[in-house]
């Protein structure tokens, strides 16, 4: 036995199941060692050869997906040809009773691993007859986890983006929201579409548990993008929380609601891909409230209860910038506008 092949293809082997089962069923701990790394590795070279090209950086979700399944794919053939190889004579030609070479080991693992049947070459001996029915099951796991994976993810993206669509529906910034929904007295109008964007957000956020890779889906559209949406949501809360009269401010309960999701969120993505940004982002513009007839408190009283929130507001900024965007503002930046 080549005790070399062997090991080597069983380390194969168990790095690609161990990855491949940690990536697609334990959704608490989202991707594997392998899938985590190629992500980020993929993410970052994208990233530096895009510069602001924002048409490139939506390749990195797909590239990034077709990358996994193709190293799974690779690790799982390889594994068993390495494994087959290791003993001289394990396999035989069915016609001609002789040693298979090398490019044969190949065919005949892939064929096995693909379970598409038998071909030239069985093996020899019962110890190599079930190594081939365990190759043949790891390649239907293969299959079967890959293709529930993949849909998993795809029906996630549609939800993140949706999501997005439904924040970027209230306004485009955060004052914009408020008065948009001020009708003169109150925001009674804000009820139901930030109960709707918290339980949204909520399902947003255990998809990003479950399928990591989510975060690398980038959309040119900032409209689609929920780095901006969630930013947006939480300067609107920000404002309804802090900048509005106490009088006049919305259901309380619901408030925390909204905020405890962006919570969620921000422990979620933010932990895992972003560090807050060294400065902080440029404070909402409580002026614009009083210009719509809002009542808000006072300058210095919203300046200080903003001043407490920087470290959330740098996280946010974090995130945005990860995404490779701009801080959302009323007056976006001439230029590139898909990319703020």
């Amino acid at each position: 036995m080549n005790l070399l092949y062997f090991v080597l293809g069983s380390l194969l082997l168990l790095l690609v199941i161990v990855d491949l089962l940690w990536t697609t069923v334990w959704v608490e701990q989202g991707a594997g060692p392998l899938t985590s790394r190629l992500m980020s590795w993929t993410w970052n070279s994208i990233r530096k050869m895009a510069s602001t090209n924002s048409i490139v950086l939506t390749l990195s979700g797909p590239l990034i997906l077709i990358l996994g399944l193709s190293i799974w794919l690779s690790f799982l053939w390889v594994g068993w040809t390495l494994i087959f190889a290791s003993v001289e004579g394990a396999l035989v030609d069915t016609v001609s009773s002789r040693l298979i070479s090398w490019p044969e080991l190949l065919y005949f693992t892939g064929y096995t691993v693909f379970t598409l049947g038998n071909g030239d070459f069985i093996p020899s001996g019962p110890v190599w007859q079930l190594a081939t029915v365990l190759a043949t099951a790891s390649g239907m796991l293969f299959v079967t986890l890959s293709v529930t994976y993949v849909l998993s993810v795809l029906g996630a993206v549609t939800q993140k983006r949706s999501f997005a669509r439904g924040v970027h529906g209230l306004g485009t910034e955060s004052t914009a929201i408020l008065r948009t929904s001020w009708d003169g007295n109150s925001f009674q109008g804000l009820d139901v579409p930030l109960n709707t964007l918290a339980t949204e957000l909520n399902a947003l956020t255990s998809n990003h548990k479950a399928y990591p890779i989510l975060h690398y889906f980038y959309s040119e559209q900032r409209e689609q993008a929920p780095t901006s949406g969630i930013t947006i949501l939480d300067e609107a809360l920000t404002l309804l929380r802090f900048g509005v009269s106490e009088q006049k401010r919305p259901n309380e309960m619901l408030l925390l609601q909204t905020r405890s999701s962006v919570d969620g969120y921000l422990d979620t993505v933010g932990g895992a891909y972003v560090e807050p940004a060294n400065r902080s982002p440029p404070r909402p513009d409580i002026e614009e409230l009083r210009d719509a007839g809002i009542p808000t408190v006072s300058d210095e009283e919203f300046a200080t209860s903003v001043e407490e929130l920087d470290e959330r507001r740098r996280t946010l900024l974090g995130l945005i910038e990860s995404d490779e965007r701009q801080w959302p503002t009323t007056d976006p930046p001439q230029g590139n506008q898909s990319d703020t």
